[in-house]
């Protein structure tokens, strides 16, 4: 007895997905070099437990993923965001300001997570950037390996060069695991820094008012 009708062509529409579901597999999971495997298999082994076991068989592939994705910032140069600028802004001269932008990092001497939110400010001469750019270009510097003081300046400084504005502001506020969750563990610490450049160095009424719609006036 012959196939049914139409089986050739559900056999094909099969083939079709699973071979779509491999190529996306790929993309999504791409191969990890074994020393970059055999270094985590290391570390692992160094902590005290059994890289061989069930549940950590898959960890180094994972983790080596991980890092790709945690450290992207490597791969772009922030300073593109803000190539694209608007001069129709109707005479609009005052602070721009992206308040409370969250971010996640890591920290350069311990390689543990730094959390917390960045609020990002500029007095435009005669252009803005679209406000979505601002927080690219802090999750540009974010995801490498950091220390938030020059984070913090590398954000200012990118927007300074770019826009030329009248002034920059950055201020960010983070938790860092290499204090809360080891050396002297104190949960619930964070750290302030900050970068003024052009008015809102130079000028106190200008740093007082940015720094008062930062709310940390």
């Amino acid at each position: 007895m012959g196939a049914p009708e139409g089986t050739d062509t559900l056999n094909e529409l099969a083939f079709t997905l699973d071979h779509c579901e491999a190529h996306e597999t790929a993309a999504e999971h791409p191969p990890v070099p074994e020393e970059v495997r055999s270094a985590i298999r290391t570390l692992l082994r160094w902590t005290g437990d059994n890289p061989d076991r069930e549940g950590l068989r898959d960890t180094p592939s994972r983790v080596a993923r991980a890092w790709k994705e945690y450290c992207s910032g490597y791969t772009e140069n922030p300073g593109l965001h803000l190539r694209r600028t608007f001069s129709e802004v109707a005479g609009y001269d005052e602070v721009v300001l992206l308040k409370d932008i969250p971010f996640q990092s890591h920290c350069e001497h311990h390689l543990a997570p730094i959390t917390g939110c960045a609020s990002i400010a500029y007095l435009p001469r005669h252009r803005v950037v679209g406000i979505s750019k601002l927080a690219r270009v802090l999750h540009g510097f974010s995801r490498r390996l950091q220390i938030q003081e020059r984070m913090t300046s590398e954000i200012a400084q990118c927007i300074w060069n770019a826009l030329q504005p009248h002034g920059v502001a950055v201020v960010i506020e983070a938790q860092h695991g290499c204090m809360t969750g080891r050396g002297v563990r104190t949960p619930g610490v964070a750290m302030i820094t900050s970068r003024m450049l052009g008015c809102f160095l130079d000028d106190a009424s200008s740093r007082k008012e940015v720094l008062a719609l930062m709310g940390r006036g």
